[in-house]
């Protein structure tokens, strides 16, 4: 069972998440109205996930985001982001928070985006030692349009970074959080060529079109290549896919607060915040993403 701890000072706020957290049969659910009440309950039971909102009083959601990157590192929180806390949003997740949803978002959008940041999460392994000798590893994988599929490799190459000892225990649900955005990109807006408009209400007309795609031509037969190389040092991967590309040039700035509740540029966002090189080739239907290990 899935322990969220639902962060918000207003009671009409927490009993709508909570609702739609509820019907979820494998979640169970508690409240806090402030940043202070969230430690607390922290300390005394922990839990699984941490859905805060941003402004509050007393200790608003980007302080609790900073405590618990230092007092509970391997809980990670989604913010819920709504008018007026787009720039605290931008800077909760430079200094730790793993997703972001949109306080107006529907069910459907709340709970995928809980479900990818809770398989993130990699548990340790029982032979740490041997992995701990890994000098490389490397990958290469021709995927088929299956959103599972994508979020299967995300967490697969995060096991792998965790096995070559690239990154704290704690970052890699951010880590694979950026796996996964750059691997649905290529997947749903590359090769299915869906547009992000479509996420906007619940997201039902998005998924819809994307399954209707996935089986049909010419989008079905179109592949996700992607090729690996981890080391200690540093994880590279390459995503490539067989849609038509795009100008990479011309995408605005999602790190701008302004842009933050769009329905455009969300993945691009988390690959440029949780990892340290991004670059799209001049088509734009490949993406390089590079992660740096800590310095020894």
């Amino acid at each position: 069972m899935v322990s969220i701890l639902v962060v918000d000072d207003s009671a009409t706020d927490r009993i709508r998440i909570a609702g739609l957290l509820k019907k979820q049969t494998d979640f169970t659910v508690e409240l806090a109205c402030d940043g202070v009440e969230a430690l607390s309950r922290l300390e005394a039971t922990g839990f699984d996930l941490v859905l805060t909102d941003l402004q509050m009083p007393n200790k608003d959601g980007l302080e609790l985001v900073r405590e618990m990157k230092s007092a509970y590192p391997h809980t990670p929180v989604i913010l819920m982001t709504g008018r007026g806390s787009e720039e605290i949003a931008v800077q909760a997740m430079k200094d730790g928070a793993a997703s972001y949803v949109n306080k107006a978002s529907g069910s459907q959008w709340l709970i995928e985006n809980i479900e990818r940041v809770l398989a993130a999460r990699v548990e340790a392994r029982g032979n740490a030692d041997l992995l701990g000798c890994l000098v490389s590893d490397e990958y290469e994988l021709s995927l088929e349009n299956d959103r599972t599929l994508m979020s299967a490799t995300a967490r697969f190459l995060s096991q792998a970074a965790q096995a070559a000892g690239l990154c704290p225990d704690s970052e890699l649900p951010r880590l694979g959080v950026a796996l996964e955005e750059a691997l649905l990109n290529a997947c749903l807006h590359g090769n299915l060529e869906l547009d992000s408009v479509l996420r906007e209400g619940d997201g039902t007309a998005f998924s819809e079109l994307a399954k209707v795609r996935a089986a049909a031509a010419p989008w079905k037969d179109r592949r996700v290549t992607v090729k690996a190389c981890i080391t200690p040092q540093q994880l590279r991967v390459d995503i490539a896919d067989e849609g038509s590309g795009f100008d990479a040039s011309k995408i605005p700035d999602p790190t701008d607060p302004e842009n933050l509740l769009k329905p455009h540029g969300r993945g691009v966002l988390m690959m440029r915040l949780f990892l340290d090189e991004v670059e799209w080739n001049d088509c734009g239907n490949r993406v390089t993403l590079i992660k740096n290990g800590q310095p020894q």
